[in-house]
């Protein structure tokens, strides 16, 4: 009993000694300290001036002046939450900003300590040190205080060091020059317009027409064929100038007709397709900057977290959307127009002047606000990568001046991710090269339909087969991976996202062969939206805590896409044909037009929206359900007007533009 007792004691005893010998989380991840630092500088070789101010600072600190006390309050430390994913210990760079001798900086550490966390951490510090000292000694400074904790340096940055002035770069004075000289258009446009006494009257949409019988304008899609098809007069410059009306440009946005370029209840998909983009977009970044980033671990579990986990099926149904409303314009405009008398050519010659001009009304319709975004985000995130506390979530800064032809020629995809610039471009780029293969089915259609057919069942089951295949050989699985993990392979190839866009082309061709009149009984209607309703959220919910083997995962993520657009289809179909009750009101509901037709800027600019709501603070974002979604709304509201301003000034007038220079019908 006695050595039971002993031994008990033994071992209560050693327990005590490796307790008190261990030390404290605190203790093991106090990786910078800036007292500790002036003291260590006389030691770390640091230049002449930095050790003098750091004996000063030393000094002040013993003192308690207060501008030694703010230099040491500004700078960060650990303090909790490391274990709830604070990653960022960056004090207050507004604080050191108001002391006239100090810098601040921030350190990225990485931290290997496997008793307190499994994996490797990379940890920001900031640190509001004196200004004498310069980058080479803060990085020798932050190296002797580390001592033998399992932590690297491995950059260390300082946004007031850092010399990079913005309006000295040469793409910020090409983004000067292009805005001034569209605001002196949009000037002279609106001021021509105003004192305009008489207008050209234009004929408007009859709202007791069916939703598929065009309207007073020309189908968008296909207005454009070469200039050099067509002896054309140039355009008056009067006529030019109003193209870049401000009144006028606002006028076509807010519109409350549909228009010969649309179906009604499209406007209301785009719209609430953009807002769901949005909101995904935004918990992925804001993800990445909280001072609690497992707390997404928390909020990924909940059954409704799977709207935004499963965002991706948003995109497909912008790809359904491009693809039904091209088919569906270019069928019902080969039925109604020669278009052998616009081009002046028949046979081959014809058809090669149809697909030029459709890619070049596309390209000249499309580029102007997206280069002009891609050099905004391009000199912003530059700006960011220098001056911001927070490095920038993509390498926007390196690849935009490397590789923005890519952008240019829609052809970013077919290269590695870490090489994009604007990450989000993947979606313009997989669109363009669907119209480029739409333009060539459908030509080939109106003459051999079978034939088209019998490609467009190949192109579909490829599609199928190689998304299959790459799933399967990576063993992807969709229930569990993040969405974006095989994002080089899968997610943004065009070979694997092409369904969407061939389910849209066929529901086009349908809506055109029945003139949007379906007799279908109630019995009928409803079996429709039950079956819609039931695929729709099966796709949404249904791998909900699910665990699938290799060959079912390879299988859903070969279909699923596909199977996303065959509900959106009925979705149209049901609410184009007159059988979408509220649904089709909703869809089809005139105050979502505005918003609809600036929804390609919005897709533009909101990512930038997103990062520079978040990068332009000095300290992590604490997350919660609330947070989140005050800061979506924010996104949203933010990103419609300014996608306003950029539809007004650069999207609308080339589309004005492209009117005034297309041949018009007999």
């Amino acid at each position: 009993m006695a050595e039971s007792s002993c031994l008990v004691l033994a071992v209560l005893v050693l327990l005590a000694v490796v307790a008190a010998a261990a030390p404290d989380l605190a203790q093991q991840l106090d990786l910078f300290n800036p007292a500790r630092a002036a003291s260590d500088a006389a030691s770390a070789n640091v230049s002449l001036p930095c050790a003098q101010a750091m004996q000063a600072f030393a000094a002040g600190l013993a003192r308690h002046e207060e501008w030694a006390s703010k230099m040491y309050d500004a700078s960060g430390r650990y303090s909790a939450g490391f274990l709830w994913g604070n990653n960022y210990w960056l004090g207050s760079s507004d604080l050191c900003l108001t002391l006239e001798d100090a810098v601040f900086s921030v350190a990225r550490l990485t931290l290997d300590v496997p008793l307190i966390t499994p994996k490797t951490r990379t940890v920001h510090v900031g640190m509001c040190l004196p200004r004498s000292c310069g980058l080479s000694d803060l990085r020798l400074l932050v190296d002797a205080g580390l001592g033998q904790r399992n932590a690297s340096l491995e950059t260390v940055r300082s946004p007031q060091l850092d010399d990079y002035l913005y309006y000295t770069d040469v793409t910020f004075i090409v983004l000067a020059l292009v805005c001034g000289t569209v605001l002196t258009l949009m000037v002279a446009g609106s001021v021509l317009d105003a004192r305009k006494t008489t207008k050209e009257a234009e004929p408007a949409a009859s709202d007791a027409a069916p939703e598929c019988e065009e309207g007073g304008k020309t189908p968008i899609a296909l207005d454009v064929v070469p200039a050099a098809s067509k002896q054309r007069r140039r355009p008056p410059l009067g006529a030019v100038l109003l193209c870049f009306s401000v009144q006028r440009n606002a006028r076509a946005i807010f519109d409350q007709s549909v228009g010969g370029d649309t179906l009604a209840p499209i406007h209301g998909l785009r719209f609430l397709s953009m807002i769901w983009v949005i909101l995904g977009h935004s918990c992925i970044v804001i993800f990445k900057y909280a001072d609690n980033t497992d707390f997404r671990g928390v909020v990924e579990r909940e059954f409704l977290f799977q709207t935004i986990s499963n965002a991706a099926f948003s995109v497909d149904t912008f790809f359904f959307i491009s693809g039904l409303l091209f088919s569906f314009l270019y069928f019902r405009t080969t039925a109604k127009v020669d278009l052998n008398k616009i081009t002046r050519a028949t046979g081959f010659k014809s058809k090669a002047l149809q697909f030029v001009g459709l890619l070049a009304y596309r390209f000249s319709r499309l580029t102007a606000p997206y280069m002009f975004v891609l050099g905004v985000v391009q000199v912003s995130m530059k700006w960011f990568h220098h001056k911001s506390v927070f490095e920038p979530p993509t390498l926007d800064h390196v690849n935009c001046p490397q590789y923005w032809w890519r952008n240019l020629l829609y052809i970013n995809t077919l290269f590695p991710v870490k090489d994009m610039c604007m990450l989000w471009s993947w979606y313009l780029a997989d669109d363009t090269q669907f119209y480029v293969l739409g333009a060539l089915l459908m030509m080939v259609a109106v003459e051999r339909f079978r034939t088209a057919a019998l490609a467009f069942g190949g192109l579909m089951i490829s599609s199928w087969c190689t998304t299959a295949y790459i799933a399967f050989t990576n063993d992807h699985q969709p229930s569990q991976d993040d969405p974006l993990a095989l994002f080089d392979k899968i997610y943004d190839k065009p070979w694997t996202r092409l369904g969407p866009y061939l389910v849209g082309m066929a529901t086009g061709w349908l809506l055109f062969s029945i003139n949007c009149r379906l007799r279908l009984g109630k019995g009928g209607a409803a079996l429709g939206w039950s079956v819609c309703a039931a695929v729709m959220l099966s796709l949404l919910y249904g791998l909900y805590d699910a665990r699938l083997d290799a060959f079912t995962s390879a299988a859903y993520s070969s279909l699923s896409h596909t199977a996303w657009a065959l509900g959106t289809a009925w979705v149209i179909v049901a609410c184009s044909t007159g059988h979408g009750g509220f649904v089709g009101r909703l869809l089809s509901a005139p105050s979502l037009y505005p918003m609809s037709r600036v929804t390609y800027c919005a897709y533009l600019i909101h990512p930038l929206i997103i990062r520079m709501m978040v990068m332009y603070v000095d300290s992590p974002l604490h997350l919660a359900r609330t947070t989140v979604m005050l800061l979506f709304l924010g996104h949203v509201v933010l990103s419609y007007l300014i996608a306003f301003a950029i539809s007004v000034s650069f999207e609308a007038p080339v589309v004005a533009l492209l009117r005034l220079i297309s041949p018009k019908k007999e």
